[in-house]
């Protein structure tokens, strides 16, 4: 699959960053795409428009919990494992975009944004690198998964 073309697509609909990202992976996932959709929903634009960690970002954090995350929280190696996942991914994503943060990925100085979102238009989607950042966070989760990057083993 063309995990960047089609979380592109997804945003290029109307979801959020995060949930475009999550969207994509909502067949490995093992769970009902609405659960997965309401649960990434909350992490568009920042964090409900307050523009930190990108909602892309969060995804791939979402994605790599549901796949490979640890439950037991006496689990002191699993959850070693899955934090290094999780700096390996925000790693390889500021790598290529300079920042895992939404305002700076978008050139904006303020952080908490309105709470109403603008409007998708032309204009909107020309002035934004939001869908390119979006499939590129789903490029980078994808790659590591089918690569089995993720799962690393002591």
């Amino acid at each position: 699959m063309d995990y960047k073309k089609k979380a592109m697509e997804n945003f290029e609909c109307g979801y959020n960053c995060s949930q475009a990202v999550i969207k994509t992976f909502a067949d490995d996932l093992d769970m009902e795409e609405e659960t997965i959709l309401k649960l990434a929903s909350s992490f568009g634009a920042g964090m409900g428009r307050i523009r930190e960690v990108c909602g892309a970002v969060s995804a791939m954090f979402m994605i790599a919990g549901l796949k490979y995350g640890y439950a037991d929280p006496q689990a002191v190696q699993e959850k070693t494992d899955h934090y290094e996942r999780i700096q390996t991914l925000a790693k390889t994503f500021k790598e290529k975009h300079g920042t895992i943060i939404c305002r700076e990925l978008l050139g904006l100085e303020v952080g908490w944004d309105d709470f109403v979102p603008e409007k998708r238009s032309k204009a909107y989607y020309e002035k934004r690198p939001c869908s390119e950042i979006v499939g590129s966070a789903a490029e980078i989760i994808g790659k590591m998964i089918k690569e089995e990057v993720l799962y690393t083993k002591r």
